[in-house]
């Protein structure tokens, strides 16, 4: 039997950081939405007790350090799974850019497993399980539109976004969370106001949801990185309505109504990296 699941990446709407939690952990607030710029995995399932990644990617590994793996690993022990799968990672994500490359493979692995040996898993119970893994896989586990809260594992749906274009923007750097994460002082943050970002969802307000994106660690990438800070303005000046960073970073999106617009900012972010996308809203 072979089975397809598409793994869409996520953007951040809105990212704020509470609190610092006795498991080392923080408390946040996340509202994300899915982009329609996706991994495609494949699974293949193997008689012998094995789990088998194939990808084509320098930046990401094939073997036990991937997430991918460890989603499969978790979930074949937790189920008594006896059988062998060969999962095949086609990335088209960028690594290591705040869009939930990894969360999001990890997410599609725990829904086609389900899938794949008929367990009948409610999406609840995979985010469940996803969460022992990563932040972002619980949302990611059930895709579209929602808020994250607690340390990631929390998620409640939201009503969609207006449709419109995405401009995504990766400088040629990688950021680690962990690290970014490493360095916050939660007093000194900028904190977006998300009751704001709430109420436009629900009143379906493109220009209120541009007007109110935010993100407490974009300051602290920032920081690091001059070029996420002049992808930004860049973004800003071309013409797009509401600009941000995603997750830790380096990834600068900018949301966009008009078509002609957003191919006219993807092209001249062209010039300032290679990584550059022009997508739609899927959440």
């Amino acid at each position: 039997m072979v089975l397809f699941e598409k793994a869409p990446a996520k953007i951040n709407l809105s990212l704020d950081v509470l609190s610092k939690r006795d498991d080392g952990y923080h408390n946040i607030e996340m509202i994300m939405t899915t982009i329609d710029l996706s991994d495609r995995i494949e699974f293949h399932e193997l008689e012998k007790d094995r789990i088998k990644i194939s990808l084509e990617s320098r930046f990401v590994p094939s073997d036990e350090r991937n997430l991918a793996y460890k989603a499969a690993a978790l979930f074949k022990e937790r189920y008594n799974i006896r059988a062998g799968v060969h999962i095949k990672i086609e990335k088209t994500i960028p690594v290591s850019a705040g869009l939930g490359g990894g969360s999001t493979d990890a997410a599609a692995v725990l829904r086609g497993l389900n899938r794949l040996w008929s367990l009948n898993l409610t999406l609840g119970e995979l985010a469940e399980l996803g969460a022992e893994l990563g932040t972002d896989i619980p949302f990611c586990v059930f895709g579209g539109t929602g808020i994250a809260t607690g340390r990631g594992e929390i998620v409640r749906p939201l009503p969609s976004p207006p449709p419109c274009w995405v401009v995504l923007a990766k400088p040629d750097i990688g950021v680690s969370s962990g690290k970014i994460f490493q360095q916050i002082k939660v007093d000194e943050l900028d904190h977006p106001v998300n009751e704001k970002l709430l109420t436009a969802l629900e009143e379906n307000d493109f220009s209120m949801l541009c007007a109110n994106l935010g993100n407490s660690l974009e300051r602290i990438t920032m920081g690091q990185h001059s070029q996420v800070r002049q992808i930004k303005e860049a973004m800003r000046q071309a013409g797009a309505t509401g600009t941000l960073m995603s997750g830790s970073g380096p990834t600068v999106y900018g949301l966009v109504m008009q078509e002609n617009k957003a191919h006219r900012i993807y092209n001249g972010m062209r010039g300032f990296c290679e990584e550059v996308f022009l997508v739609r809203l899927l959440g």
